[in-house]
């Protein structure tokens, strides 16, 4: 075996995840003068259209799936962590969601998880054995996308046209986590040969 066969040999040993922010990827984020909230309870969670459909197209092709959500509401008083987690545990229930790792912190929390910061990222690497650099992060607001990019993974950004800060740059730029999901899986397919 040559040393391209061995460097894709020790390259292939790790896994592969595509991360994915919560609100306004799985489920319908609830936007209020052009800024997007999570929902406050369990009954305005609305999963939104093709995403069970992208989550086993990816999942059956070998990706870890992996959430990794800011929730700064919880410290902030305005939301419970209970309701975070049972909304956790339902699209758990109805998803093939491997993982769902939190940041309950808030800006001025100095942690080292609250996106952009790559810590979620990397403790999911650490549990999966992750090959950070063949991963992808999916998310739809600028904290996402460079939280993916700080951790050194491939970026996609589902653009709605949010009334904030937008990423400066991204991999590749989708209206929804089944476009995500295709592009995601024609980027594997057209990868480079050595």
């Amino acid at each position: 075996m040559g040393v391209c066969g061995q460097v894709k040999l020790a390259a292939s040993m790790k896994a592969r995840a595509v991360f994915l922010d919560r609100d306004g990827v799985l489920n319908r984020a609830l936007v209020r003068a052009g800024k997007p909230y999570p929902p406050r309870e369990l009954a305005e969670v609305e999963i939104l259209p093709g995403v069970p459909e992208a989550l086993s197209i990816l999942k059956k092709k070998g990706f870890i799936l992996i959430v990794v959500s800011n929730q700064p509401d919880v410290v902030r008083g305005t939301l419970s962590r209970e309701t975070v987690e049972s909304i956790n545990t339902y699209l758990g229930e109805i998803m093939p969601v491997d993982r769902f790792i939190m940041c309950y912190h808030d800006s001025g929390d100095s942690c080292a998880c609250r996106k952009p910061k790559p810590g979620m990222l990397h403790q999911g690497a650490l549990e999966f054995n992750l090959d950070l650099n063949r991963s992808f992060m999916v998310g739809d607001r600028w904290r996402d996308v460079d939280a993916g990019k700080n951790a050194g993974c491939k970026t996609g950004f589902i653009d709605y046209g949010y009334d904030e800060r937008q990423p400066e740059s991204y991999d590749f730029v989708a209206g929804s986590l089944l476009e995500a999901a295709r592009i995601i899986l024609s980027m594997e397919n057209g990868g480079e040969d050595c």
